[in-house]
């Protein structure tokens, strides 16, 4: 198990704790259980996203899925199985788990849905108007300023 002492720099930050946290929560969740369970994460349209996530054996009730701090959170707890059931082999696992994504500003998460033993959750990127960018025309120091006219306005002025 790898662990990084990153105590020198936080003695040389000043204001720079929640980036601190984030890292440490990162390094914590990845060393915890590096692959468990598997995702995807897809584009499904120029401002859609999807994330997929592996959940055989996890019913819809034994799952959550919540949006804290600009973080979208994916735990699955599996109720405890009644005793009495032997198995010769156990291959599927059905561990607790918690998956943390990083959601960029303006992303939110617009459903999710559980089938076929794939949880999926669907995002959406919707930037304000007042954010999007906006071409400014440039206007030429010492041109004359030619008023646009409507194609039937041009044409009565040429007849």
């Amino acid at each position: 198990m790898r662990h990084y002492d990153f105590g020198p720099l936080y003695r040389a930050t000043v204001g720079f704790d929640r980036v601190a946290d984030m890292m440490d929560r990162l390094l914590a969740s990845e060393m915890g259980q590096p692959g468990y369970p598997p995702y995807n994460i897809e584009k499904t349209g120029e401002h859609g996203y999807r994330i997929s996530i592996a959940v055989a054996g996890f019913g819809a009730d034994d799952l959550s899925v919540e949006v804290k701090e600009n973080a979208l959170v994916i735990a699955g707890r599996k109720a405890p199985e009644p005793d009495g059931r032997s198995f010769l082999h156990r291959g599927i696992a059905t561990r607790a788990f918690e998956r943390r994504f990083a959601l960029a500003d303006h992303v939110r998460v617009t459903g999710a849905s559980h089938v076929d033993g794939m949880l999926h959750v669907d995002l959406v990127r919707e930037v304000p108007e007042a954010l999007k960018p906006r071409r400014i025309e440039i206007a030429v120091a010492g041109a004359r300023a030619i008023p646009a006219q409507a194609p039937a306005e041009e044409a009565q002025t040429a007849g």
